[in-house]
């Protein structure tokens, strides 16, 4: 009995790199919108974070001062216990946050 012969293939075909390319497009076309969609879900929700935090800042410098910062939070930016890392800028267009002057509280 004689051993059984091993093909004698080196690489692979074109049908066979169609195929694959054809299954990594199909995965594409899936998973980028949603990768897309998240983006704009994270940042509707760090925007929504950021208002809350500038917001809790101005009623604590209210409380504690007596007063309302400045509607561009110049004043309470400058003061690191209110916020030590900066007043953070909207996520869209990184604008700064204003407070609207009849709520004192960002819009």
């Amino acid at each position: 009995m004689s051993a059984p012969c091993l093909s004698q293939r080196k690489g692979i075909s074109w049908v066979e790199m169609l195929a694959v390319v054809t299954i990594l497009a199909i995965i594409a076309a899936i998973i980028v919108p949603r990768v897309a969609v998240s983006s704009d879900t994270a940042k509707v929700r760090i925007n929504h974070h950021n208002k809350a935090m500038i917001d809790a800042a101005v009623d604590r410098w209210y409380v504690e001062k007596g007063s309302w910062p400045a509607d561009d939070l110049s004043d309470a930016s400058a003061d690191a216990r209110y916020f030590p890392n900066g007043v953070p800028t909207n996520p869209f267009d990184d604008s700064a946050y204003r407070l609207n002057p009849a709520t004192h509280h960002v819009d």
